[in-house]
């Protein structure tokens, strides 16, 4: 049985457990609230948080997730108290002594995880470098914060209204105090696409085939999940052979929605087939090829999870970031009773839903469109208007800086970043500026490579809000490209390696070097962490005239060292891969 009750001033829910006593105190803050030029703020307060408790005899941790963070711990009733006071009374008052410690230990952190997740590519491609798609983009927020910032940050979103408290036992511990500012209940941004037309699709790295789709929360979602699950699973491991691991996960975004997110690994020589397999599943399901026997044996494993003893109290982080989000929380004769009265027109309607919302993944080399998959854009529609500068090498690329923004043209491939819509920009000091738009295009200037003013850094920066301007260190000599010679009349011409103009990475391509030259990581992305550059890959134009820009050109600068790209930094944590309620 589920009680809610309060505990000072703080939301409280209550349920009983058959295993030692657990807490946890979640807060509705996360990467989405941070903004491009901050992500990693909500990170390092919680680690900062969960300093003072050092070597303890019981178990705790945090985490930070996209919408909330939450801190837990098991242990007797007074461990309880104390780890939740200590938690409180650290939150008001940060040691803010650790920040430059606390920042290289959440920069090993980043290292240790690799490249994430299997989903980690799917959400910057569907949102940009805004809200629900910064969960896909490194902590590159962290260096320039101070004490005042995290501080700031903690008081605002570390509330009591802004906060829930879950309790796994017979009672709250007494003497319980959380003494925590009143605050505001935040709410959870509202998600914008950036997909002009779905279902969509787009080359990511090799090792598989990755899917989400978006739909309504409701109780056909988590049994869509699992049937979808089940339908690759036999597809493509129990009659092709051709996968290891098939699964699908059905997740609360916070708003009222759900996404649905499949995987499929594939070994290099399968990918295709896998690709053809996983999209024959989506499409089945599309036509409604889906059968009442499969979805009682998904009722009735989920209804066995529904009726363990420990259910109520496995349920509470997930009640506590229903209670924070609005959603209604639902008692465990609700879920069986609503699981129960599911019907194949539910699932397919699900299924729909998702379909028609999709984002595929598909491995270096494969394509998706034949199956009624639009490409994902590459580039931006159109240039800024403003003052042109031309490459001083001849190769005919331009910088365009205009009162709106800044763009670089080469041929028909354009890539444009408006002030306006910027998301955060990285300077060097030697006048380099990276903008990267709320749409994931990036735009990298060199200004002495076009004869571009000597202030174009300094009208750049005031040009944009100075909260997302993001310092960067300074280059060696060897890593600030400069204008290739123009050959004299009559020498063979400088071969031209084409000007990447894109927003798509492709982190095998730095790892297995194709059999073409390439150029040092430092030459295109100067000063960034080395987890960025892993997930940096530009994108060729074609020559002119020669049709539509094609992805897996020519990787390294060009002979004008004009680099435009997008990031797609893989830093988001593991999917979870199992359903949730609806």
């Amino acid at each position: 049985m589920l009680h809610r009750t309060d505990v000072g001033g703080v939301p409280t829910l209550l349920a009983p457990s058959s295993g030692p006593m657990s807490a946890g105190l979640t807060f509705r803050v996360g990467l989405v609230d941070e903004g491009a030029a901050r992500i990693g703020i909500t990170h390092l307060v919680e680690h900062l948080a969960l300093h003072r408790h050092g070597v303890a005899d019981y178990h705790y941790n945090g985490a930070t997730g996209s919408v909330v963070t939450h801190f837990h711990m098991q242990g007797s009733e007074s461990d309880i108290v104390t780890y939740l006071e200590m938690l409180c009374d650290s939150l008001a008052n940060l040691p803010v002594q650790r920040l430059e410690t606390e920042k290289a230990i959440l920069r090993t952190e980043a290292a240790g995880r690799g490249s994430g997740g299997v989903n980690r590519m799917l959400p910057m491609w569907r949102y940009g470098a805004q809200h629900y798609g910064l969960v896909s983009y490194p902590e590159w927020g962290i260096d320039r914060l101070g004490p005042d910032d995290v501080q700031a940050w903690a008081s605002a979103w570390f509330t009591q209204a802004n906060a829930v408290l879950w309790i796994s036992g017979d009672r709250i511990p007494p003497g319980l105090r959380l003494r925590l500012p009143a605050g505001t209940l935040r709410p959870v941004p509202v998600a914008t696409t950036i997909l002009p037309a779905a279902p969509s699709y787009f080359t990511g790295p090799g090792g598989g085939v990755v899917f989400d789709g978006i739909m309504r929360r409701h109780p056909a979602g988590p049994v869509f999940a699992l049937m979808l699950e089940r339908e690759l699973f036999r597809s493509l491991r129990q009659e092709s052979g051709l996968s290891y691991a098939a699964s699908a996960a059905y997740d609360p975004r916070g708003d009222g929605f759900a996404v649905v997110t499949a995987f499929a690994d594939a070994l290099p020589e399968k990918q295709g087939a896998v690709v053809g397999g996983f999209v024959d599943v989506l499409a089945g399901f599309r036509v409604g090829r889906i059968t009442q026997a499969d979805l009682d044996a998904v009722r009735t494993k989920h209804d066995e999870a529904l009726r363990h003893p420990d259910a109520v109290a496995g349920r509470l982080p997930g009640l506590a970031t229903d209670l924070l989000t609005g959603a209604r929380l639902r008692t465990l004769d609700e879920l069986r009773a609503s699981l129960h009265a599911v019907t194949l027109a539910d699932v397919h309607a699900a299924a729909l839903q998702v379909l028609d919302s999709g984002l595929l993944q598909v491995p270096q080399g494969s394509r998706a469109d034949w199956a009624g998959f639009t490409p994902t854009p590459t580039t931006s529609t159109d240039a800024i208007p403003g003052h042109t500068y031309r490459a001083l090498d001849g190769s005919g690329a331009a910088l365009v800086l205009g009162a709106d923004g800044v763009s670089i043209v080469d041929g028909g491939c354009r890539a444009t970043v408006r002030y306006r819509s910027c998301a955060v920009v990285h300077a060097w000091p030697d006048g380099a500026r990276q903008l990267i738009g709320l749409d994931g295009i990036a735009v990298l200037v060199e200004p002495a490579l076009f004869g571009a003013p000597a202030d174009t850094a300094a009208r750049i920066d005031r040009s944009v809000h100075p909260s997302i301007v993001l310092p960067m260190p300074a280059r060696s000599a060897q890593d600030i490209p400069r204008p290739a010679p123009t050959p004299a009349t009559g020498a063979s011409p400088v071969t031209r390696r084409p000007v990447p103009v894109t927003r798509r990475p492709d982190p095998a391509v730095r790892r297995r070097a194709p059999a073409r030259r390439r150029v040092p990581a430092a030459r295109l992305t100067p000063g960034l962490p080395a987890r960025l550059l892993l997930l940096t890959r530009p994108w060729s134009c074609p020559p002119r005239g020669r049709g539509r820009p094609r992805a897996g050109g020519s990787r390294g600068a060009t002979p004008s060292g004009v680099v435009v790209w997008c990031i797609r930094v893989l830093s988001v944590a593991p999917h979870s891969l199992r359903p949730r309620d609806g």
